[in-house]
């Protein structure tokens, strides 16, 4: 009987022992990015502990064994909480860069519309007075002021080009690195015992791993034997076993962003995740930029066309008063005498073609109207995806949320199964004491 009462107390101490020890590191690592809350599962040992012939098996037993280290885990919340953080990553991306744009489109009091608009108005005054000097001067200007509009413009969208350039490789950097780290892991998983410790962390590792990819891009993923992951791409396969694939990303002379293997294999755009939404982004921006370089044409093709028609005091034709040198960064003011502006009409009306401004260079069709459209049809896009975001990170909270419930750690909890398991650790050790006690008293009997 004492013997059995040394397994079974022995037992009992390093089941629990362990049980305890895995509580310590939930504890430990609470606050823990991509740690999975460890369990202990232990079953009734069946080994026989007969060891005299007058022993019958059916009264002998065991004790307990440790059967496998577990990970609090859902497939399926794993998955959804992948999904919604690709969604929140492209948004996040998207919302970033767009932002930049409007602040490089510039709706202020400095930016292209609201200084075409004062231009009309200086015109308007030197309607009223087209011999003022001072009002001449002052319409030159807000033309010139016009032109530095537009190269600004232009400038400020060529930066967030180069912006979205240098945050599209961080990121495809980032994903290399992921996984490098994912064929890594994969060749230690295979080589590791499921239901250890060590085979846990290498799940919270792959897991991890599988997050940071998926932030960033939209990818496949199947899981083999070991829980080896394998990662493919547009029908490439990124990660499979202890091999890796790295990516490659470029920028095109529009400012639209390529994809490619490392090998020099193309691949198409992707279409989620923060690499997805810098995409996007770059496509959008080099939309607008090919727009402001349309209306910067065209402002300077109108701006000419109606001073052409005009006549100066001279009696000269109207010269140009811009140049176009095939994109708006580089617009010019040509004319900067006050004396060469044709105002006045062929039939001699001294404000004669400021009277056409109205009719000739505002309207349908017109740069302000294009220029109004522009804005406006970027203003939308912004709106729309910050409302998008704002929906992309509630439902990736959501997930997280869920899946916590199941993976995290709650102290709480953690805090009354320690004192369970030291009560259990505890009665373990009295039942080795009491063991001692009775092989002694048998010692002293004989």
């Amino acid at each position: 009987m004492s013997g059995d009462l040394f397994i079974i107390g022995a037992s009992g101490t390093k089941a629990y022992r362990t049980a305890m020890a895995a509580i310590g590191e939930n504890i430990a690592n609470a606050s823990t990015a991509g740690y999975a809350r460890r369990s202990v599962t232990t079953a009734e040992s069946g080994a026989s502990t007969a060891t005299m012939a007058m022993y019958t098996t059916r009264a002998n037993f065991g004790g307990t064994q440790v059967m496998s280290v577990n990970r609090g885990t859902d497939p399926y919340l794993d998955a959804s909480v992948r999904m919604t953080g690709m969604t929140l990553g492209s948004s996040t991306a998207r919302l970033r860069w767009l932002s930049d744009s409007e602040t490089a489109l510039n709706d202020t009091s400095i930016g292209v519309g609201q200084l075409m608009n004062g231009m009309y108005q200086n015109m308007e005054k030197l309607a009223a007075n087209p011999n003022d000097t001072s009002l001449r001067v002052t319409t030159l200007d807000s033309i010139g002021r016009i032109a530095d509009a537009f190269k600004q413009t232009a400038s400020d969208l060529q930066t967030v080009s180069s912006g979205i350039k240098t945050e599209a490789t961080a990121s495809v950097e980032t994903i290399n690195r992921s996984l490098s780290n994912l064929a890594e892991i994969n060749n230690s998983l295979l080589r590791a015992q499921p239901g250890t410790s060590a085979y846990a962390q290498l799940l919270d590792s792959r897991d991890t791993a599988l997050q940071d990819v998926t932030s960033n891009m939209n990818v496949e993923i199947s899981f083999g034997a070991h829980d080896s992951a394998t990662v493919s791409f547009n029908g490439q396969t990124l990660v499979s076993g202890d091999k890796a694939n790295s990516l490659n990303v470029a920028s095109n002379s529009n400012g639209t962003l390529s994809l490619s293997m490392s090998d020099g294999t193309a691949l198409a755009a992707p279409t989620n995740g923060s690499l997805g939404g810098l995409f996007s982004s770059a496509s959008t921006v080099s939309d607008r930029r090919a727009s402001v370089d349309a209306i910067a044409q065209q402002f300077v093709t109108d701006m000419n066309a109606w001073h052409a028609q005009g006549v100066t005091n001279g009696g000269a034709s109207g010269g140009a008063l811009l140049s176009y040198g095939g994109s708006a960064a580089s617009v010019s003011a040509l004319i900067t005498d006050p004396a060469a502006l044709a105002l006045k009409s062929s039939d001699g009306t001294q404000n004669g073609n400021l009277l056409t401004v109205t009719s000739t260079l505002r309207g349908n069709g017109s740069v302000e109207q294009s220029w109004t459209s522009l804005i406006a049809t970027h203003g939308n896009l912004l709106s729309s995806t910050k409302a998008e975001n704002t929906t992309a990170q509630s439902r990736s909270d959501q997930a997280v949320a869920a899946r916590e419930a199941v993976s995290g750690v709650d102290l709480d909890m953690e805090a009354a199964d320690l004192l369970r398991l030291q009560q259990a650790y505890s009665a373990s050790a009295k039942v080795l004491q009491i063991a001692k006690e009775t092989v002694d008293s048998i010692m002293q009997i004989i």
